[in-house]
């Protein structure tokens, strides 16, 4: 803002601190003025003053942090889903505490510096009393959802942000947090937040919800909603009691559902606020509750309600608590695949869904099963729908079941649809991608309402369900070509991770060994071990493999096959393996006249990489041992220099 306008502005902020009436920005929302009155006669701050935000020291930060956690890790999910549907890369979106310090943020790489000379980073103090009227201290103040629009701003120096920022509150009602999303565009207007304001508050709720289930996750917890909506939305209303019914804590949409208020209802006994004594309400719990079942209020009203027994409880009926893993299982020993699992168990413990990128034969449904094993749903069932697999007229039938005589060729008795088999357990959506386009606004639907009607008519079925899906294809594409549904997209991708594909994984030669015992202990009237030479299992690790896993499982299957005296050389391998050409030999490609970027040091150690290589022949276990190195320190130097090649 130039030196002039930022005077004017001071001399509007001075005159309503004077007394006079507030008029432009000022004079459209009441609680402007008030806070700018509380900015200069409680904070005394200077409105043309163009300090810097006060910012933590990095050990005051990670302490910061450190006591969040909770709320981190269940708001990181849904902040990277709120930066997802704004799409604009110069929104910034902020987690604080409820002090207005920023703990976390989301930027896009593009608008990372803007952002940061606007003092919009983890540390910055964004308290009221420290940066004036803004979203983040003005929301801690006012305890409510407020837009800050330019101008509206305090300090001059803030003027050229917009801030729209929503409260999170924790289950006994103090503020936990504020969620905010503040843009450097210059072309908004008030108006124009109304729709960014909305997804800002059903954040903030979702995170409420998410914190009062972890928070008490060791209680029964009891969810409610209206008959026509789904649980497990935003507006869930939510109560924690104990054994005895005793209630700890109850959400504001269960207050407000029950008419009562947090002082009237905490310490009160559960069955006191239904039509419905506390051992009927304690015989509807499931350790992994699939059913809903209508209740009355103590005021006559008829709800939807779904009852969570304790975590305490639920260990001694489940096979895992609903807790992540600590270390990976053993089919991810390469470490940027181990990365992932964690991550995908970490949000699939929350009911985020995740959606499994990888090329075909990576191994999606793999991975899929494994975050299913290590979740508390490890003893629900795990059903898979292969959306390319089954023809489009199939397909509806497949996923929603019918009723008997529904359509020519159908089922006498009729049949569950996999939406009701998962119920409990883990549905999982194959090559979602390439679901027909009509079947996707159905699928939606019930993965909103949580409630299945099959064909032909019948009753409503309420689901209990947690969704993994994968795809190969680029669905941003699809979307693009009207192929995919773009709100299907954003439910069903709660985190997106990517299986890498067979040739950039490090754990190759495990994954070798586990396949050929596999393999060789399914194999009727073979026992026993198979080995392999150097030179082919050398071979096997540095093959480009472009079927990925699949391939892989496929040769290995008619080598144990065709082995006589259980050992595989390599002339036992196929054609396409013996002949492929595994390291890139010195010649155009690979002239130094190409990479004039590359250091000297980087250069003399390709060098001596092709050379150790050259002197065995390619053989790579030979020159890990001629060089002194792992075969796998070899494996990352070559793919590093570009050595390996299918």
């Amino acid at each position: 803002m130039p030196p002039t306008a930022e005077s004017a502005h001071a001399r509007r902020v001075l005159n309503v601190a004077q007394g006079h009436q507030p008029s432009g920005v000022a004079a459209t929302d009441p609680n402007i003025a008030s806070s700018w009155r509380r900015c200069l006669d409680t904070h005394a701050l200077d409105p043309g003053a163009r300090m810097a935000p006060r910012v933590l020291a990095s050990s005051q930060l990670r302490e910061r942090r450190s006591a969040l956690e909770c709320l981190r890790s269940v708001s990181m999910p849904v902040l990277e889903r709120l930066q997802r549907q704004l799409m604009n890369p110069r929104q910034a979106v902020l987690l604080t505490a409820p002090d207005g310090v920023i703990v976390e943020s989301r930027l896009h790489d593009g608008s990372r510096d803007d952002f940061h000379r606007a003092g919009l980073w983890p540390g910055a103090d964004w308290s009221e009393s420290c940066e004036g009227t803004n979203g983040i201290g003005t929301c801690v103040v006012e305890r409510a959802p407020v837009i800050i629009c330019q101008q509206e701003h305090f300090r001059a120096l803030h003027t050229p942000l917009t801030c729209t920022a929503s409260p999170v509150f924790a289950p006994q009602g103090e503020l936990l947090a504020v969620i905010d999303v503040s843009s450097t565009s210059t072309d908004v207007t008030r108006q124009s937040q109304f729709h960014t304001l909305a997804l800002v508050n059903l954040s903030a709720k979702l995170v409420e919800s998410e914190y009062f289930f972890q928070h008490y996750r060791n209680e029964w917890l009891l969810q409610l909603q209206e008959q026509a909506d789904h649980l497990g939305g935003f507006a869930q209303a939510l109560l924690a009691f104990d054994d005895s019914g005793r209630v700890f804590a109850a959400n504001q949409s269960a207050l407000n559902r029950l008419g009562v208020t947090r002082d009237a209802i905490v310490g009160t006994r559960v069955d006191r606020w239904f039509a419905q004594t506390l051992d009927a309400l304690l015989a509807q719990a499931h350790p992994s509750p699939s059913a809903c079942w209508p209740i009355r209020t103590h005021t006559g009203e008829l709800l939807l309600a779904m009852l969570r027994a304790p975590a305490r409880a639920v260990r001694r009926v489940t096979r895992l608590p609903d807790a992540v893993p600590t270390t990976p299982p053993e089919p991810f020993a390469d470490p940027a695949l181990a990365r992932e699992f964690s991550r995908a168990c970490r949000v699939f413990a929350h009911d985020v869904p995740v959606l499994i990128r990888g090329e075909t034969g990576s191994g999606k449904e793999v991975f899929a099963r494994a975050v299913h094993a290590a979740s508390a749903r490890a003893s629900g069932p795990f059903v898979a729908l292969n959306c390319a697999a089954i023809p489009e007229s199939l397909i509806e039938s497949e996923l929603f079941g019918y009723v008997g005589g529904s359509f020519t060729g159908a089922r006498k008795e009729g049949m569950h649809g996999k939406l009701w088999q998962a119920n409990g357990g883990t549905l999982f959506l194959d090559e979602i991608g390439d679901m027909p386009f009509a079947m996707q606004t159905r699928l939606l639907r019930v993965l909103e309402d949580r409630m299945v009607m099959p064909l032909g008519g019948g009753e409503p079925v309420p689901l209990d369900i947690r969704v993994l899906s994968a795809t190969h294809r680029d669905l941003s594409e699809r979307i693009a070509q009207r192929q995919f549904r773009e709100d299907l997209f954003y439910r069903l991708s709660g985190l997106e991770i990517t299986v890498p594909p067979l040739r950039e994984r490090e754990d190759k030669l495990d994954l070798i060994r586990r396949l050929l015992a596999q393999t060789r202990t399914g194999t009727p009237g073979q026992g026993g071990a198979v080995s392999v030479t150097e030179a082919a299992q050398d071979r096997l690790c540095t093959y480009a493999w472009p079927g990925n896993v699949r391939q892989m499982r496929s040769v290995i299957r008619t080598l144990v096959a065709l082995s006589e005296n259980g050992v595989i050389t390599f002339d036992d391998l196929p054609n396409e393996l013996r002949d492929a050409q595994v390291v890139a030999l010195m010649g155009s490609s690979g002239s130094s006249a190409e990479r004039p970027e590359e250091a000297p040091l980087d250069a003399a150690e390709r060098q001596a990489l092709r050379a150790a290589l050259d002197a065995c022949q390619g053989q790579v276990s030979a020159a890990a041992r001629r060089l002194g190195v792992s075969r796998n320190t070899l494996y990352r130097k070559l793919k590093r220099f570009g050595l390996l090649r299918g």
